[in-house]
């Protein structure tokens, strides 16, 4: 997914990066990128909260898909995409966001158009996506999301 490259461009990381140096990284170019840091002009402050609000997505973006964080959480997705039912379902731009009955929702990255159709039309959704989705495709938690945030 192109923002997941942009991301770890971004901060200068590779796809095997570990949380610490993702806290690592993030916190050097938050004190480059600071805008209390850009006191001389109004434009280079706004330049500056641009740049670290991107850098702070990017981090909390990467923490999350981070192997690290789904190792932590391994259990609890394992039991929802074995157990609880598919409550619905959402497409976008190669996205997949999977509600689950147990009212946790996951997101997928870099699911073809094909695939989605074929989740569509299958008589068993939850099925389908065990066998061709769950465990085949970079996904995160938004449950998680809205707890920490």
């Amino acid at each position: 997914m192109k923002k997941i490259i942009d991301y770890r461009k971004l901060l200068g990381v590779n796809k095997d990066a570990e949380l610490q140096e993702l806290k690592t990284v993030y916190r050097s170019l938050m004190k480059t990128w600071h805008p209390d840091r850009f006191t001389e002009s109004n434009e280079t402050k706004l330049e500056a909260e641009e740049k670290s609000k991107t850098i702070i997505e990017a981090y909390h973006f990467l923490v999350s898909i981070a192997p690290e964080t789904l190792l932590q959480s391994a259990e609890e997705y394992t039991f929802t995409t074995a157990n609880a039912g598919i409550h619905d379902f959402e497409y976008k731009a190669q996205v997949l966001k999977i509600y689950f009955s147990d009212s946790n929702v996951y997101e997928y990255f870099d699911v073809p158009k094909e695939v989605y159709r074929k989740l569509v039309n299958a008589d068993s959704p939850g099925r389908f996506a065990r066998r061709h989705i769950f465990n085949t495709y970079v996904y995160r938690s938004l449950n998680k999301l809205t707890a920490s945030a």
